[in-house]
């Protein structure tokens, strides 16, 4: 049952389920349906796709999720980036609007949700945290101005194509005299109603006197009214015929389950995409689902959020939808509707069935204009250029990630700059580990604690030398150690010890072994004795199994103060007498780094 509970976290949570938690699920589940269903005509779009694929991809893939997601807010359905990287992979290989693009988008949805759930199995939620958050924060931030960028077409009403910025911008301005400005009104003037409705709607609600749930309610229904208005405007006048692109006719009716066709060249060409989109999804849709569960103390299961992920990209594909995630503005309005459980999820998924066999007849005569309106209104929320500034205010090495990542998914579009953000976060956490925080200490006079030389007025001895290590060692850094132990031994000839100083260390691999192996017979040779201290229990557990500490020249000592006492006690006296008087100004941490 326990293994059955891990896998199907349903049976947890539903084994609690009662009348009140029905009542919150389905508020919150109106709620995003009314959000939801313009949102995936939209995505749909962006994709490439048939507008009742995004609907498609918003039925069973919740269904899916209700059942193996942990996360009880999390809202599961296409998404914009997603959606953009979708067109981007697919429209490499296949014609866009052919029956072959929509059967590879399948593929890729398939391929993605077998991806994440073998990550899943094998517990590999942690390769997340590979993925550096500025370079996430660059990588979103260039895909909303990316996306906002494509839809211009449909807001001007001309024809234009590309995969990066300078592309997408260069075509529209090809086509600047083909502007149809009807197509222009509709999209400036649906745009700047949902910005206004985002922006002042709710606030004008309450100040009208409704209460703030219906007025949460109305606001997020904007895109509906939008929608509503200018579908009715377009049937009314025949905007059709006077050159305004619409929807068209959408199939009624649900998709028939069913696999995706095998094609071995197809499903190897959309390994890589599927790979990237696994990832980017994952770490989009766990960030969001860690926020939200923090809020309410509960927690989700980063290896099973693989698994839901999984389970809902498998389900879009067989019912004929295209790759989804979980998404951050409509897991927030779940939340704060109330969503209680991932049943919400499985509400919404009736909702958006009953829209697709009963409203699509009504969509025919929507301007495609007030879609791509819904589209930019909802990315441009992720465009976060504070972000920029305050990462390079605290950090130039993430701020040249982040500046590079959003440089390259600009210019060469949104593949490479997610491989991009992937190597680069890689490099930076190498390059850091390989080059770890280390400092020469001395005694804080009065006290048996130890800090850095350059910071602080402490004592230290000619004969000892000891060199604190502030990050566990490993195959990355045991050279760097070598170097600036041998580099400050050949700088104090004075020197008959050398301690090291251990509290941070939290692993020493084979590599790191090798190295204090050497840095032991080294300092032998010319005289000078290892020694460490404060080494951790699991640490000095590992050294134990091999002959080191039999060849050590020095002791391990349980603390530094012990090792300075046995070592230089002179020294240790001399602190002992130097202790600050009451009256005088005690000391304190001094900076960033102890």
């Amino acid at each position: 049952m326990n293994l059955l509970q891990r896998y199907l976290p349903i049976l947890d949570w539903g084994k609690r389920y009662d009348k009140e938690t029905a009542t919150n699920d389905l508020v919150a589940a109106v709620i995003v349906t009314i959000m939801l269903i313009p949102q995936s005509l939209a995505y749909a779009l962006l994709a490439g796709l048939p507008p009742e694929v995004g609907l498609y991809a918003s039925i069973l893939p919740l269904v899916a999720y209700a059942l193996f997601g942990t996360s009880r807010a999390l809202a599961v359905g296409p998404v914009a980036v997603v959606s953009l990287m979708t067109a981007s992979a697919v429209g490499e290989l296949v014609q866009q609007g052919t029956p072959e693009y929509l059967g590879a988008a399948i593929v890729l949805a398939f391929l993605s949700g077998l991806m994440l759930v073998v990550m899943g199995l094998f517990r590999l939620g942690f390769l997340a945290n590979l993925l550096s958050h500025p370079v996430i924060s660059g990588f979103i931030t260039a895909s909303g101005l990316l996306i906002a960028s494509s839809q211009l077409k449909h807001i001007l009403g001309v024809p234009a194509n590309g995969h990066t910025l300078y592309d997408i911008l260069l075509s529209i301005l090809d086509h600047l005299n083909e502007i149809n400005w009807i197509t222009f009104a509709i999209g400036a003037a649906a745009t700047a109603f949902l910005f206004w409705v985002r922006k002042g709607l709710k606030k004008m609600l309450l100040g009208f006197g409704f209460k703030p749930f219906l007025a949460d309610i109305l606001t997020k229904a904007g895109p509906v009214a939008a929608v509503a208005v200018t579908t009715l405007a377009s049937a009314t006048f025949h905007l059709g015929e006077r050159g305004v692109r619409i929807v068209g006719d959408i199939p009624s009716g649900l998709p028939v389950p069913q696999l995706p066709a095998f094609d071995s060249e197809l499903w190897m060409a959309l390994a890589g995409p599927a790979l990237l989109i696994s990832v980017i999804g994952f770490v989009e849709s766990v960030s969001v689902a860690q926020t939200l569960a923090a809020k309410k103390r509960q927690r989700i299961d980063p290896d099973q959020e693989l698994i839901g992920l999984g389970a809902s990209n498998i389900a879009s594909a067989v019912s004929g939808g295209y790759p989804v995630t979980g998404g951050f503005a409509r897991s927030v309005v779940n939340f704060d509707a109330g969503a209680a459980t991932p049943a919400a999820g499985a509400f919404t998924a009736v909702g958006i069935a009953l829209a697709t066999l009963f409203l699509t007849p009504l969509l025919t005569h929507l301007p495609q204009a007030t879609l791509a309106a819904t589209i930019i209104v909802a990315v441009l929320s992720l465009v976060d250029f504070g972000a920029i500034k305050r990462t390079f205010a605290y950090s130039k090495s993430d701020f040249s990630a982040m500046a590079a990542t959003i440089a390259v998914t600009l210019v060469f579009g949104v593949e490479p700059g997610v491989v991009t953000g992937v190597l680069l976060s890689i490099a930076l956490y190498l390059y850091r580990n390989s080059r770890p925080h280390m400092a020469i200490v001395g005694i804080v006079p009065g006290t048996e604690h130890f800090r850095n030389v350059d910071r602080h007025k402490v004592v230290t001895g000619e004969s000892v030398l000891t060199l604190r290590v502030d990050e566990s060692l490993f195959f990355a850094n045991s050279r760097y150690l070598e170097d600036r132990v041998y580099e400050l031994v050949a700088e104090r000839p004075e020197i008959d010890h050398v301690v090291l100083m251990c509290p941070a260390v939290n692993e020493i691999d084979a590599s790191a072994l090798e190295s204090l192996e050497e840095i032991n017979h080294r300092l032998s040779d010319s005289g000078v004795c290892f020694h460490l201290s404060e080494v951790k229990g699991p640490v000095m557990d590992r050294l134990k199994r091999t002959d080191f500490l039999d060849h050590l020249t020095g002791r391990v000592f349980l603390s530094q103060y012990e090792a300075l006492c046995a070592l230089d006690p002179l020294t240790a006296h001399l602190a002992e007498a130097r202790t600050p008087k009451k009256t005088a100004r005690p000391v304190v941490w001094a900076g960033p780094e102890i």
